[in-house]
């Protein structure tokens, strides 16, 4: 195999990307990889990191930019914190275009300043063994010890929704969360993240969710039902709630624009609200935009409770 070749094969592994180093043992010298980057055909996107299909930096995807800054500092870094639950795949945390990644003592203070990396944060941490694995090739801290790094430094809403994705995707269980207060004993913002975890509820699918089941935790008006089945009197299903009060018979709906920004999306939710009114629920639906003001929601839920504990007293 010719050395192109080889950087290939290597490159495809790596989102395109191929370290200097890389591109030496494979046969390269140093003025041949100078001379592909000034002429274009490899882009550097980081210190000694290059995608060599010429893919422009601007153009190229998060997961990309992460990997890149990963290969940049060398075999010890790793992701940390939001970066760390963005490559699990957790959601919650406000996307920030930071970087966050990690290296053991002094490395940390030599490289917090790397030029041409805006964003990245450079941390001087110390994991122990088992505290970092690699998914998809990226050297990661662990899903628990990202959760107990980084809800110590959220507020209360984006923490509670970052676990509440880590336990809906199985990434941890909640027998597992038991061993974070350990973990956190004694530091700064230990205090809050206990409660956090105690609010925590794998049902809940997706940060809107979470958002709005705390605004009626707070409004008290708390659901009594998570992906709350809703039948008819033969047992049939006619579709979930994502919270429900059963008593009264009132579901609320967290509209995100992923699962319901589609044509096809809505005209399924239209048709499953009607089977559900029908029955005799009550629907309220909720966006994202809904939940930033703190009393919006609750006060709509107690409105339709009321409703609808007037309208079964006058059936009496």
């Amino acid at each position: 195999m010719d050395r192109r070749g080889v950087l290939d094969r290597v490159s495809a592994a790596q989102d395109g990307l191929v370290t200097r180093g890389q591109a030496l043992r494979a046969g390269y010298r140093r003025h041949e990889i100078d001379w592909l980057v000034d002429a274009g055909r490899w882009r550097a996107v980081e210190r000694a990191v290059y995608r060599i299909d010429g893919t422009p930096v601007h153009e190229l995807s998060r997961r990309c930019r992460v990997r890149a800054a990963l290969m940049s500092l060398g075999p010890c870094a790793h992701a940390v914190l939001g970066t760390a639950a963005e490559i699990h795949g957790m959601a919650g945390l406000p996307a920030t275009g930071e970087i966050h990644l990690a290296l053991p003592g002094q490395a940390a203070r030599t490289r917090r300043q790397l030029p041409g990396c805006p964003g990245l944060v450079v941390h001087q941490f110390a994991h122990p063994p088992g505290s970092v694995v690699r998914v998809d090739g990226m050297a990661v801290t662990t899903p628990l010890v990202t959760l107990a790094e980084t809800i110590r430094q959220v507020p209360r809403y984006p923490a509670v929704s970052l676990l509440d994705s880590a336990l809906n995707r199985r990434l941890v269980t909640e027998e597992e969360l038991l061993a974070i207060p350990p973990l956190i004993a004694g530091r700064r913002g230990a205090v809050a993240a206990r409660g956090y975890l105690t609010e925590a509820d794998r049902r809940a699918q997706s940060p809107l969710e979470t958002r709005t089941r705390l605004r009626c935790v707070d409004g008290r008006v708390p659901p009594d039902a998570l992906q709350l089945e809703v039948r008819d009197d033969d047992g049939y299903l006619l579709g979930l709630g994502d919270l429900g009060w059963r008593a009264q018979r009132v579901i609320a709906e967290a509209d995100g624009r992923g699962p319901h920004g589609t044509p096809e999306a809505a005209y399924a939710d239209r048709r499953r609200q009607n089977r559900i009114v029908n029955a005799g629920w009550t629907v309220l639906r909720f966006t994202w935009q809904d939940t930033l003001r703190p009393d919006y929601v609750p006060w709509t839920v107690r409105q339709a409770l009321s409703a609808a504990a007037a309208s079964r007293r006058s059936w009496r």
